[in-house]
């Protein structure tokens, strides 16, 4: 850890809170992230590099095109060293947020990432909107934030992301990692999600419609759908698309979330 601590301070770097910084320079963990990505996609991007240890890793395996994405331009010069060494790396100073990251590079494209938590979620469903275009998503997640990804119907963590992340892909957690591994050490645990898209629609629903009526839905998670609906008919609405109006969101299957979803389209 010292060496990419002495690297930093090279280049006068200071972390910022405002980006949320931890970066994560246990080397052993980001060679174990990479080897959950094999085979690796023609381009793989990588969204928030920092000091460039999950890079390092992904570049020790032969890749075709690696887009690095870092926000802080303090950091643009470490990593404009790195692509000296290896003309594989393409690299824009942007805001992850505002970049149609599926648009960059060639397709088929992943990405890999250990992502800044405090956008992490805001990140994962502008990905999650045009999923088609990449093979897979493996990137780093506050581990709250990674079960409600993975939550299932009737579950505490049940929430929109579940139902938005499940509806476009298959998504698992695939190993919680240390706070130690990062630097500064962050006050939450983190786990290592892998989304793979669905490469034919397996649910028809309209994305920003379904993301409506997800906000909808769980902002009033404790009252029966029944009353949720009720200027749509309440019961017998819910009723004429074989959905249960005594139950609460959390209780939605992903099939229903469409059903309702379609029913409200045309309502």
């Amino acid at each position: 850890m010292p060496n990419n601590l002495d690297l930093l301070k090279k280049y006068d770097f200071k972390f910022k809170k405002s980006l949320g910084q931890n970066f994560l320079f246990d080397s052993n963990i980001t060679d174990k992230i990479v080897q959950y990505s094999l085979p690796l996609s023609k381009t793989v991007i990588e969204i928030g590099p920092g000091a460039g240890t999950l890079t390092k890793s992904i570049l020790k395996l032969n890749v075709n095109k690696i887009i690095l994405i870092e926000k802080d331009k303090s950091l643009i010069k470490l990593l404009q060293n790195l692509k000296e060494k290896n003309n594989s790396i393409e690299i824009f100073n942007e805001d992850a947020l505002r970049l149609p990251i599926w648009k960059l590079g060639n397709g088929p494209r992943e990405v890999i990432a250990n992502l800044p938590y405090n956008v992490s979620t805001k990140i994962l469903i502008n990905l999650l909107k045009n999923s088609s275009q990449f093979s897979k998503l493996t990137m780093m997640f506050q581990k709250e934030v990674a079960n409600r990804i993975i939550a299932k119907p009737g579950s505490k963590t049940y929430s929109r992301l579940s139902v938005i992340s499940q509806l476009k892909t298959n998504a698992k957690i695939l190993f919680d990692i240390p706070d130690t591994a990062f630097f500064p050490k962050p006050k939450v645990r983190s786990s290592l999600v892998q989304l793979i898209p669905y490469e034919n629609k397996k649910y028809n629903f309209n994305f920003e419609k379904m993301e409506e009526l997800t906000r909808f839905v769980f902002s009033k998670k404790r009252k029966m759908l029944r009353s949720i609906f009720k200027l749509k008919g309440g019961s017998s609405f819910l009723n004429s698309i074989s959905v249960n109006p005594n139950i609460r969101p959390e209780n939605l299957t992903l099939e229903e979330f469409c059903k309702l979803e379609m029913a409200l389209r045309k309502h």
